[in-house]
């Protein structure tokens, strides 16, 4: 099977980083399912795609939902892409800004459900297809939050820290069976959720290496590298993209 006939689920994709990595991976041939909670924004990016030459579906998901509920949307984003799945990006994530006394128990229990029990649920539905066909691929969607202590998304930090956790124990668990995990961890990036934040951010990264935020696209091109064949040996990695916040200060 060439990259061109692929197919990929990628969570959370109506907008940010999602998006952008569907656009990036429609415009090298893969068929994306398309998932998220708003049908207008799903049918937006399916448009764009489309109207480009790509191939793609939308999908309704609501990630906070039992694991029930989470298998039969694995199953129908499986028909969506034609009844196979080559690779699944682990994207959705929630990330409530507030300290640990502030934090409710209902965001709580969402951020646990989404960026934790969603992607351990979902891999465990689609893994096994892909091992038993001898090839696949998952990525994470990390963070470089989850490498340092910050005052104010203490829990989003931790569900990163597990969740790369999750796919360094998947990559020796279905690698052997030709299905690649990995994590891409991004730096602090651009996208529609912190547009308001602007100064913040630019303020976050001006010490680093790269001087600036990251944009979704450049994430989205790492993904893209991490499912293609050029990858084939990268197994359990976490690669930062993140203009070197975790890793070095220019000033």
């Amino acid at each position: 099977m060439t990259e061109q006939t692929r197919t990929v689920l990628i969570t959370g994709s109506t907008s940010g980083i999602g998006a952008a990595t569907a656009r990036t991976l429609a415009a090298r041939g893969w068929r994306v399912v398309i998932t998220g909670r708003d049908q207008a924004r799903g049918a937006a990016v399916v448009a764009d795609i489309e109207g480009s030459g790509g191939q793609a579906a939308f999908v309704r998901s609501d990630l906070t939902g039992p694991p029930g509920s989470l298998r039969d949307f694995a199953r129908a984003a499986t028909e969506a892409a034609g009844g196979q799945l080559d690779a699944v990006v682990h994207n959705a994530a929630l990330c409530p800004a507030v300290d640990t006394v502030s934090l409710s128990d209902t965001d709580l229990e969402a951020t646990l459900a989404v960026n934790i029990r969603a992607p351990h649920v979902l891999t465990a539905a689609l893994a096994p297809a892909m091992a038993e066909r001898g090839h696949g691929a998952v990525v994470v969607i990390g963070s470089w939050m989850a490498h340092v202590g910050h005052p104010f998304v203490g829990l989003y930090s931790a569900t990163k820290a597990a969740e790369i956790q999750l796919a360094r124990s998947w990559a020796a668990e279905f690698g052997p069976r030709g299905v690649r995990v990995n994590t891409v961890s991004p730096g602090a990036t651009r996208t529609p959720i912190n547009a308001s934040d602007g100064d913040v951010i630019a303020h976050m990264t001006a010490g680093t290496p790269a001087g600036r935020p990251g944009i979704p696209e450049e994430i989205a091109e790492a993904v893209a590298w991490l499912l293609s064949d050029q990858a084939g040996y990268v197994h359990g990695a976490e690669i930062a993209v993140d203009g070197g916040i975790t890793t070095a200060r220019s000033a």
